[in-house]
């Protein structure tokens, strides 16, 4: 191992293969800024450019190109309210606000400092442990999957505020709803697609989270028109990028949560067909969860908010590594395209690669914390120039929001019908917002609802239709009694604190 890894450094460290991690993560950021143009796009454009190339330098190219535009996929989901990517639509939640308060310097900091530490901790995992990891990988079964999903989905009151737990609840079934449109895909039987063979292959995720997120907020824009003294005043708050620095109590406050969200980032990352989207979700929903009163601040601009999803994105990126180079088994349709690259090579991914192709399994590794280095010392300086994005008239931000979210749905499946079903579910997402419903919710929903279908049905498939695979398997059991747990004991501790303060109350009125 100690010499593959050698090898690994020395192959990642030539001057060709660094320019490739430089070039990877240069293109992935700006790609990744522009909303609907994930790393998908950005590594299919890759491909003919390694073709000619060595398989560790293409591979080096192409992971640079993925980590770099989950990177930049954040600054659009901060700015602008238009995740750039699937992985960074957490992101918006609380970098949103803090832009829109006059914080977008911070908030675009703390995003980097974030996915720079969330990377170089998983990326360090990723090196010790990526053998071991892809046993653990194998042993988890559908029923734990379903399990994981559901306590997935207790994630769902992170996104509730105050009094609107019920309708968190409704927009997490309206997600799960959204997610059965389209082909049954264990019996191949079309649901609810009323005939339209457009939505045959359901509806994609980038075309809900763009409707529900940036399309809505640009419609918001101009059905809620602001006077000019009101938009003058917050054009001027918006245009302020702010302080970069970090106080130290804000430093302290997010070393605990880069830790807990690289752990849990990189293990959901690891498993077959999680990925970044949902492990920025868990890590967003276990914060608010642990965050105690301080969780009333998620969605109002709170650091642990914004530190959480950008921290185990970059984990989950370097996490999905693992079942692609060592079983084969690509998580996420980016790592699909990167497996098709390797076969196209004539290399083989599985359980040998690390001992057939030591060279390309190390230095891939080891350029990945070589790319987050990168990526910190290119964005940092940028930040003062990115962040004047804020200072564009609302006038011509919005119409630029409507074409690049039009336009970026629309490069990804060249499909018209595409375009006016964002339209329609961009205008519902309006009418939902103005009546207060949260959007999170439902694309949580949406998210985990074909993964949940698909692995519950599997696992009664696997014990002739019985539920006893719930108590036959001790990991299933524990996954689900740990999503008890957290759905019922935040309730239980709040009525305790609330009976303790009364029952001291009460003393002290008798005493006195």
């Amino acid at each position: 191992m100690l010499e593959g890894i050698l090898m690994g450094l020395t192959t990642a460290v030539s001057p060709i293969n660094l320019a490739m991690v430089v070039a990877g993560c240069m293109v992935g950021t700006f790609i990744g800024m522009l909303p609907g143009l994930g790393p998908i796009s950005a590594i299919a454009l890759m491909i003919p450019i390694t073709y000619g190339l060595e398989p560790s330098t293409g591979l080096i190219l192409m992971a640079g190109v993925y980590y770099g535009a989950i990177f930049g996929g954040s600054t659009s989901s901060i700015l602008i309210n238009a995740p750039g990517v699937a992985g960074t639509v957490a992101t918006a939640f609380d970098g949103y606000p803090m832009a829109k308060k006059g914080q977008a310097g911070k908030a675009l900091a703390i995003a980097a400092y974030s996915s720079f530490s969330g990377g170089t901790i998983a990326t360090l995992l990723l090196l010790v442990a990526a053998p071991s990891l892809a046993a653990v990988s194998l042993s988890f079964h559908s029923t734990d999957y379903f399990a994981l999903m559901v306590l997935g989905l207790t994630a769902v009151a992170a996104f509730a505020g105050k009094g609107n737990v019920v309708k968190a609840i409704l927009m997490t079934v309206l997600g799960l709803m959204i997610s059965t449109i389209g082909t049954d895909q264990t019996q191949g039987i079309q649901r609810f697609t009323m005939g339209i063979t457009d939505l045959i292959d359901g509806i994609s995720f980038l075309l809900l989270a763009m409707a529900a997120f940036a399309l809505s907020e640009a419609l918001l824009v101009v059905l809620r028109p602001k006077s000019d003294k009101a938009r003058a005043k917050e054009l001027e708050a918006q245009s302020n990028l702010g302080s970069m620095k970090l106080s130290k109590a804000e430093i302290k406050e997010m070393i605990p949560v880069i830790g807990r969200s690289s752990l849990l980032g990189f293990f959901v990352g690891v498993l077959p067909g999680a990925g970044a989207t949902i492990a920025s979700f868990l890590a967003y929903g276990m914060e608010q969860r642990i965050a105690g009163e301080k969780g009333k601040e998620f969605g109002t601009g709170s650091i642990r908010g914004l530190t959480a999803p950008e921290t185990a994105n970059n984990a989950a990126c370097s996490g999905s590594f693992v079942p692609l180079l060592t079983l084969g088994i690509p998580g996420s349709g980016t790592t699909a395209i990167m497996l098709g690259a390797l076969i196209s090579y004539g290399i083989q991914p599985g359980p040998r690669l690390y001992l057939d192709n030591p060279t390309v399994f190390w230095s891939v590794i080891i350029s990945m914390y070589i790319g987050n280095v990168v990526l910190l010392i290119l964005n940092l300086p940028l930040i003062p120039y990115i962040a004047k994005i804020l200072s564009i008239p609302s006038n011509i931000l919005t119409p630029l929001i409507l074409f690049f979210s039009l336009i970026g749905v629309y490069f990804v499946s060249f499909n018209t019908f595409d375009i006016h079903l964002m339209v329609i579910f961009a205008v519902a997402a309006v009418g939902l917002r103005l009546l207060d419903f949260p959007l999170a919710p439902m694309l949580l929903g949406f998210i985990l609802g074909g993964m949940m279908e698909e692995n519950l049905r599997r696992a009664l498939l696997i014990n002739d239709d019985s539920w006893s695979f719930i108590i036959e398997r001790p990991l299933t059991l524990s996954i689900l009694l740990i999503a008890a747990a957290t759905l019922v004991l935040p309730a239980i501790l709040s009525k305790a604190s609330v009976w303790f303060l009364n029952r001291v109350e009460k003393n002290k009125a008798n005493e006195s």
